[in-house]
């Protein structure tokens, strides 16, 4: 007799994986932590494997779980994506969501596709620009959420993921062992002043080679070895590389990766969809399934 997959403890299966714990899972579903455990354990019983390795501190997931997942989660989306479009007739509206040009992928493609799942009479109108354009358009209410990337948290910014910054050049480039130190920057790049201050901290001599509104150009000059400029980790174009510099180049700030607007929004929707903001950023963290339960 033909067995069925139960969605409900699929869901909980992938809330576990997500957020790397029963505590945090059983939170996001709604559910006591006792309640995710069962469905859990009623899954393995059902599949009769071990789809958890609970040996450790944390929790991580055993080669069968790592398999189940992409399956789980294909299964949910799908669930939800029935149910979304043949009954779910009450979300109407608009997301104006604002991001930092380096900081679209890979989080807000997804970020994305889910939310339209969920809502798919809302739509989401997304805008990149730089960090200070955001936050200025953000105070006269043109966004609903905007994410940046700054060295801390502004008034009501809320910190959702931290990325180091990399000075960057061409792939097997010299530019960085020039002196002074040929810069390629965008006028409204905020890592620039970052970057400026911790030369002259060290007593690096610098000079701006290119000064633009384009990052197009700013790109091509550093990919040209003409110039160096600064990169989150991450974001680095296949084109340019990471200075492997050997401390002749100063150490730069970690930087935040803020959200704005979470925290008073006239739409549920809008709320919902900075948890999958949230959800997303969470996902690059290398412990993101290694959480104690």
């Amino acid at each position: 007799m033909a067995r069925n997959l139960d969605i409900t403890t699929l869901r909980s299966f992938v809330a576990v994986a997500d957020y790397g714990g029963v505590t945090r899972a059983a939170g996001f579903l709604h559910l006591t932590q006792s309640a995710v455990s069962m469905q859990l354990k009623r899954l393995e019983e059902l599949l009769d494997l071990d789809l958890l390795d609970r040996s450790g501190r944390g929790i991580s997931l055993t080669p069968s779980g790592e398999q189940l997942l992409g399956y789980a989660r294909r299964m949910v989306a799908l669930n939800d994506e029935v149910m979304s479009r043949l009954t779910d007739q009450a979300f109407e509206g608009e997301v104006v969501l604002g991001v930092p040009h380096d900081i679209v992928y890979p989080v807000i493609p997804q970020a994305l596709k889910r939310f339209n799942v969920s809502f798919p009479r809302v739509n989401v109108n997304l805008v990149t620009s730089n960090t200070k354009e955001l936050k200025a358009g953000f105070a006269r209410g043109e966004y609903d959420l905007i994410l940046t990337t700054e060295s801390g948290a502004g008034e009501g910014g809320e910190t959702i993921h931290e990325m180091p910054l990399r000075w960057v050049g061409a792939p097997s480039g010299s530019a960085w062992r020039q002196r002074p130190l040929r810069l390629g920057f965008c006028r409204a790049c905020i890592f620039r002043a970052v970057s400026t201050a911790a030369l002259d901290k060290a007593g690096i001599e610098w000079d701006m080679a290119v000064d633009s509104e384009s990052d197009r150009t700013v790109e091509a000059t550093i990919s040209a070895d003409l110039a160096v400029g600064v990169l989150l980790e991450g974001t680095i174009p296949e084109h340019q590389e990471a200075i492997d510099h050997g401390g002749l180049l100063p150490d730069l700030p970690i930087q935040h990766i803020n959200l704005y607007g979470a925290h008073n929004v006239q739409a549920g929707y809008v709320e919902d969809f900075a948890r999958i903001l949230r959800q997303g950023y969470a996902a690059l963290r290398p412990a993101a399934l290694r959480v104690a339960s």
